[in-house]
């Protein structure tokens, strides 16, 4: 036993040395749990911001000057312009929105008729379009509201609904989009780094001296799982410190060791999938592709970017093998929530359930991928 334990080491350091000696891997490693993990927090704004809003002013009266007013930078840049220069602009990129005010607005809103305020919407620039849209109507609507108020009474209701924002009381994106992308992050690594670890070694041709020394096919995978698993573990876990909580000051409501032993029974999964994946492609071009058929699913249907209650009940169910569903889940819970592990346990049993299956499988696969090459 003794002996077996000293032969996975030196090969798990024999992995480590050979990721420090190639330099595209060791800045794919640090690019993706520095920079990627903070644009990801910072690259989609919180609010909408400097959005070219161009003005009709048909009615030149009190109350519509009180919502341009209303609509004031930073959020938006307004311009007045007129019926001429609408589609023009529009047509050339200039504006974003377009608001016309019609003629005779406020007089007909005391007559108590139903005018209509047109808006205008590039389409093409999606986040703004749809954020700015809601914002230029709440806005509007809740100037035309208070000048109201000031000519008829309104009956208040009897009931008043409070909102309280739970986990997130800002909205903050970088709050979900940092941990998600470190979260995603974490299985991406996992499968590139030890699939490229055996790839590389049966370019090289050193998977044959591996072969021809005192090692079992079980050392040589272990040794690979765990050296390439500690990486991703470490430089995980210091991004979730240096960059999550120092750069973007995102709050950290649970426990980040207890998180840790997640990512350690995640890694178990996905470490042993990406064994699994190098012995099925026969290079690296191959196995490159056969990634991006496998872990985009894994990602787009675990629950990190759109909820699960959302996706078709048969995806819901085949996802449920899946270990990114149950990583996702353990990591919003402790992360976001602060579940502790009498919360989370299901999570960490599924996680260990999953990753002992994958274990076997891809032990098997690589036992008899091993004795072909013998």
């Amino acid at each position: 036993m003794k002996r077996h334990l000293v032969n996975i080491y030196r090969l798990g350091i024999k992995e480590l040395w050979g990721l420090v000696r190639d330099p595209m891997l060791l800045f794919l490693i640090a690019f993706t749990f520095t920079v990627s993990t903070y644009t990801s927090g910072t690259a989609v704004p919180d609010t909408i911001t400097h959005a070219p809003l161009g003005i009709i002013d048909e009615d030149n009266s009190q109350l519509s000057q009180r919502v341009i007013s209303a609509l004031y930078p930073p959020m938006f840049d307004t311009f007045e312009i007129g019926l001429d220069d609408a589609d023009k602009g529009m047509d050339n990129g200039i504006y974003t929105f377009v608001l016309d005010i019609p003629p005779s607005f406020q007089a007909d809103i005391l007559a108590g008729r139903e005018p209509s305020i047109q808006l205008n919407v590039d389409a093409t620039r999606m986040s703004q379009a749809f954020t700015g849209a809601g914002y230029i109507q709440e806005i509007a609507m809740g100037e035309i509201s208070s000048f109201m108020q000031r000519y008829r009474s309104n009956t208040q209701l009897p009931v008043d609904l409070e909102m309280r924002m739970r986990f997130n009381p800002n909205l903050t994106q970088a709050w979900f989009g940092s941990l998600m992308d470190i979260i995603n992050n974490i299985t991406m690594m996992a499968i590139i780094l030890t699939g490229t670890a055996l790839i590389r070694e049966r370019e090289h041709g050193t998977i044959e001296h591996l072969l021809a020394m005192p090692v079992t096919p079980g050392e040589i995978m272990i040794a690979k799982v765990w050296s390439m698993g500690l990486v991703v573990l470490v430089t995980s876990g210091a991004s979730l410190v240096f960059v999550v909580q120092g750069l973007l000051n995102v709050h950290i409501e649970g426990s980040i060791p207890l998180f840790l032993v997640g990512v350690a029974l995640h890694l178990f999964a996905t470490t042993a999938m990406g064994i699994f994946m190098a012995t099925v492609a026969r290079n690296m071009p191959q196995f490159a592709m056969l990634l991006i058929l496998i872990l985009l699913p894994l990602q787009m249907l675990s629950g990190a970017s759109t909820p699960r209650e959302s996706m078709p009940k048969l995806v819901q169910d085949v996802m449920q093998f899946a270990p990114t569903t149950h990583f996702v889940e353990l990591g919003q819970g402790v992360l976001y929530r602060g579940a502790g592990i009498d919360v989370a346990w299901k999570q960490f049993l599924a996680l260990a359930a999953i990753g002992a299956v994958f274990f076997i499988v891809s032990m098997v696969r690589f036992r008899k991928t091993i004795s072909q090459m013998a």
